[in-house]
């Protein structure tokens, strides 16, 4: 069963710190490192710990291992060094059904949002319940009212329920984004991982998007870790903060702790990138 492989949602990191503190954290890497077959090093002895329900933003130059370490915990990158668990598990011994079942409870956005943009947001979003449908049922699209029902409250979830039914080629970015956030909220994660999921956006869009992400993680107390280009956007929503650079951890904390100073070492003196607008 995939409860097997998670605990239930919680609060909000912010709520938990009154509880006991000898919970295991959600996700914890361990020495991890990343060297690929190339012989570049994408991570470099990592030792992290995220706990239920926090937000977390990772930054970094282009290249530095951002979209390393978020595709690392739900295995569409393997670890060659070190130990990765998530909730107790550690995911390089998971293969087959067992894979297929943890990352069930895994949503991942991207920034290309990677919807079939003739069909329906609707259609879209019922795509996430497909891997629990029978081959007969998803050959012949029979999805169940049910279904439906809940793949409309995904939509309404994040503010698009209007356009249920038109045609994501017909949307904007920005609504294309939320529908592929709605698609990863239908299959009921217990944690979303978002590769630059606002750099094809723009300023004002951006920010919408980023305030659905906050709201959603602190309603429903999702755990989310977005790799993100805008340190702005980073530092506006996120509760915690993990800069990398060549690989290697420079920074974690709060974001409201993140000064110039660190900004400079993150980004090895480099222009720090900004979304600008709000």
């Amino acid at each position: 069963m995939e409860a097997a492989f998670f605990r239930s949602r919680n609060p909000p990191i912010s709520a938990l710190q009154s509880e006991e503190k000898d919970v295991s954290p959600l996700i914890e890497f361990k020495h991890v490192s990343k060297t690929y077959p190339n012989g570049v090093k994408g991570l470099k002895d990592v030792s992290l710990k995220f706990e239920q329900g926090e937000f977390v933003a990772i930054i970094g130059l282009s290249g530095a291992g951002k979209s390393t370490l978020i595709r690392t915990i739900n295995r569409m990158i393997d670890i060659t060094e070190g130990e990765l668990t998530v909730d107790g598990t550690d995911v390089m011994k998971l293969s087959g059904k067992s894979l297929r079942k943890f990352r069930r409870k895994i949503g991942m956005i991207f920034q290309s949002f990677n919807l079939v943009t003739r069909a329906t947001a609707l259609k879209n979003v019922l795509t996430s319940m497909v891997p629990d449908m029978s081959f007969l049922r998803v050959l012949l699209g029979l999805f169940t009212k049910e279904q439906k029902l809940a793949a409309l409250s995904s939509l309404d979830k994040v503010g698009i329920l209007d356009k249920a039914y038109i045609r994501c080629d017909q949307l904007s970015g920005g609504q294309q984004q939320r529908v592929a956030l709605a698609r990863t909220l239908n299959q009921n994660p217990s944690i979303i991982l978002a590769d630059e999921p606002v750099a094809a956006l723009d300023p004002v869009t951006a920010h919408q998007v980023m305030a659905d992400f906050k709201r959603i993680n602190e309603e429903m107390g999702i755990t989310i870790l977005i790799n993100i280009h805008h340190v702005d956007l980073a530092l506006g929503y996120a509760q915690r903060v993990v800069g990398i650079r060549a690989g290697e951890i420079v920074y974690d904390g709060p974001s409201s702790e993140v000064t110039q100073e660190i900004l400079d070492s993150i980004y090895n003196g480099s222009a720090v990138p900004q979304a600008g607008g709000n």
